[in-house]
């Protein structure tokens, strides 16, 4: 499993835009990791599934709630990553009105997921194999905080845990 201190896996994450522009066309655009961390401070946070009620009804919300303190705490981008393909995060996107606030990323193969040691088999559920719910500070391309819940939990991974580590 990731640990703080390791730099973040190679991966490439799917976001949907609705619009074009800085190079992004409609519709599901590559965004390579290595490359979007490099040099930024991003509050990334993880969870199993879009739509899904605590995802849709505390931890999406929290960080678009916050996110002026997380930019006045130095944090230069929100990410959110799930195990979806990347036309369900612009759905969610829109239903959870993030705005330019939270970058809803797609890991729509748990490629990134799988390479962070942050996978949760909820075959059992029928939703196959997910990601762990959790939040980090990653700066520079680098895991600066980690906060791993324990299944079926949310008490470590939410905004405010994170906003209180980003201001250190």
């Amino acid at each position: 499993m990731i640990k703080v201190g390791d730099t973040l896996p190679s991966a490439t994450l799917q976001e949907y835009s609705e619009v074009e522009g800085e190079g992004c066309s409609i519709g599901p655009n590559p965004v390579d990791v290595s490359k979007a961390t490099a040099g930024k401070t991003i509050a990334l946070f993880a969870l199993p599934g879009a739509f899904t009620p605590t995802c849709s009804a505390k931890h999406v919300p929290g960080y678009v709630q916050h996110y002026e303190d997380f930019k006045a705490a130095g944090v230069d981008e929100i990410w959110c990553v799930s195990v979806n393909d990347a036309f369900v995060m612009g759905a969610w996107a829109r239903d959870q009105k993030t705005g330019t606030k939270v970058r809803m990323l797609a890991d729509g193969s748990a490629d990134f997921a799988k390479a962070t040691g942050l996978t949760l088999d909820l075959t059992g559920r029928g939703m196959g194999l997910r990601s762990n719910r959790y939040s980090m500070l990653v700066k520079d391309g680098k895991v600066a905080t980690l906060n791993v819940e324990a299944p079926g939990k949310f008490e470590v991974s939410n905004a405010e845990t994170l906003l209180a580590q980003a201001r250190g």
